[in-house]
């Protein structure tokens, strides 16, 4: 049963909000109010859908006594308990809680694993995917680091992805990368087994996490690199250390005020995404066995070239369709693993 007290709360702050709005709220509180409003709208579209298709089927039972009316009424009946349940769990996925980082940017971050240059490459090979797929949702995708290796592999990649709605649709691609194909260094046509680790942060803003300036200490070098545009001539690439952590992270673009900027935004989005990880343990003992997780040591996926299937492990999901992946085409995969992740979370509220 929805609970009807809820659904009005979530209706009447909405049309609040939208008053709010239209009568011009101050200029500091637009953002604030924008932002919910946006978050809420969704939500009571849909309650307004399942309240007219319950309201309909009402009025079809009232028609029943009416001889004239009733087998329009019949015919009316059957069509809207068809579509209700559909409605129903449509509006109890609206409903769940939602995660404060979903509308936020994210940082990805991508490593060789086991592989030697196999690895690398292979790392580079996900950064491209990653790339065109957001290309492809029309995603701003700008590459905050990259170090690569003299055979053109990948031995560390930064990015910063910003879209709508991109941390909730790139949080279940962190973890293990498995890759099954033949090296292109193996002579002999021998398939290899490799691995690169993939994390995708929420950004966070500075509002989010507070950095002592005497917590960090920031290093200026020259670039290295195996060459081409991401190596400067000058000592442009910035290196800060967070003392407290030990965290490090670089970034080697042209411009050293826009590579510590970006730095310090990479910094910032490990030491919230480390908070967020605390809280969510301490919420949830059984954070591992959710899709979301965030585990980075978990493998949860395998290219496997010679058969053309890419296999995602936490829902047994297997697709004949590499190619159409390795070029970006990730949208099946993550719609399979969000609608996964909704079930769950549904079967944990009954």
């Amino acid at each position: 049963m929805l609970p009807e007290d809820r659904l009005d709360q979530i209706t009447q702050r909405f049309e609040f909000l939208e008053a709010r709005l239209n009568a011009g709220a101050a200029p500091d509180q637009i953002a604030t109010i924008s932002r919910e409003y946006a978050e809420l709208k969704p939500v009571v579209e849909e309650i307004a859908r399942w309240r007219e298709a319950r309201d309909g089927i009402a009025e079809a039972q009232a028609m029943l006594a009416d001889p004239e009316m009733r087998e329009l009424a019949e015919d009316e009946l059957v069509r809207l308990r068809e579509g209700l349940p559909d409605l129903e769990q449509r509006l109890r996925i609206a409903l769940l809680p939602k995660d404060a980082a979903d509308a936020r940017p994210a940082i990805i971050e991508i490593r060789p694993g086991t592989g030697g240059d196999e690895a690398a490459l292979f790392a580079a090979d996900l950064l491209a995917m990653y790339r065109r797929h957001a290309e492809a949702q029309g995603w701003s995708f700008q590459l905050l680091d990259l170090s690569e290796t003299e055979l053109g592999g990948v031995k560390e990649a930064v990015a910063r992805v910003e879209g709508d709605g991109v941390f909730a649709r790139l949080k279940y691609e962190s973890g293990v990368h498995r890759v099954q194909r033949v090296p292109e260094t193996e002579s002999g046509g021998r398939i290899h087994t490799s691995a690169a680790t993939v994390a995708v942060l929420p950004e966070a803003e500075e509002v989010d996490i507070d950095i002592p300036a005497g917590d960090i200490r920031i290093d200026t070098m020259r670039a290295s690199g195996a060459g081409g545009q991401h190596v400067n001539t000058t000592d442009s690439a910035v290196r800060i250390t967070h003392i407290p952590t030990g965290i490090v992270v670089t970034s080697s673009e042209k411009s050293q005020h826009q590579n510590r900027a970006n730095a310090m935004a990479v910094l910032r989005a490990r030491l919230y995404d480390m908070e967020r990880q605390r809280a969510d343990a301490e919420r949830a003992a059984d954070r591992r066995s959710q899709v979301g997780s965030g585990d980075r040591s978990e493998r949860i996926r395998t290219y496997n070239f010679p058969q053309g299937r890419m296999t995602d492990h936490r829902i047994n999901l297997t697709l004949y369709a590499l190619d159409r992946v390795m070029q970006g085409d990730l949208t099946e995969t993550i719609d399979a693993l969000t609608a996964h992740d909704q079930a769950a979370r549904l079967a944990a509220q009954e």
